[in-house]
């Protein structure tokens, strides 16, 4: 299955809708303005909250928390390294490797593809496309994925900056 996520260019706060292969509405994601740390809500189209991403505030490296039905089931960590970034997926036994710069990457779990992630280039804003091999890992790879590129944000604002 694919969905596909098309953040708005000109935002106070994130508010996107997550599209399914069709052009369906699947997801609404909602950030929140005025928070301490990065705070994201998934919605679903009944407008029930699927999945929260919370970033941990005081911590030496970008690190944020997934939930899924109020239970944690991720912990992204961008890892300390000089040439190129490397993300760490604790929780669910996922790995995640690929070219982040081009926003190009896949998460797997043992040789099992999770998601593959492929930025579309040519749109107006930052478009995506998410692979996801088996429906019942969606909410959770959208979710994760959404948690890698705030890691990926926060990391640039931090460079940026200095």
């Amino acid at each position: 299955m694919k969905l596909y996520i098309r953040q708005k260019v000109f935002s106070w706060a994130d508010k996107f809708t997550v599209k399914d292969e069709y052009g369906n509405d699947r997801f609404t994601v909602q950030g929140e303005l005025f928070s301490f740390g990065k705070k994201l809500h998934i919605y679903d189209m009944q407008g029930v909250e699927a999945a929260f991403i919370q970033q941990k505030v005081w911590s030496f490296m970008p690190r944020y928390f997934v939930f899924v039905n109020g239970t944690q089931i991720a912990e992204i960590v961008k890892k300390f390294t000089f040439l190129r970034p490397q993300y760490l997926i604790e929780g669910p036994g996922w790995e995640v490797e690929g070219d982040f710069f081009s926003h190009n990457y896949t998460i797997t779990s043992g040789n099992n593809p999770i998601v593959s992630i492929r930025k579309e280039w040519m749109t107006w804003g930052d478009s995506y496309e998410l692979d996801i091999a088996n429906p019942a890992d969606e909410i959770g790879a959208l979710a994760v994925v959404l948690a890698i590129d705030c890691v990926m944000a926060t990391a640039a604002a931090a460079s940026a900056s200095n």
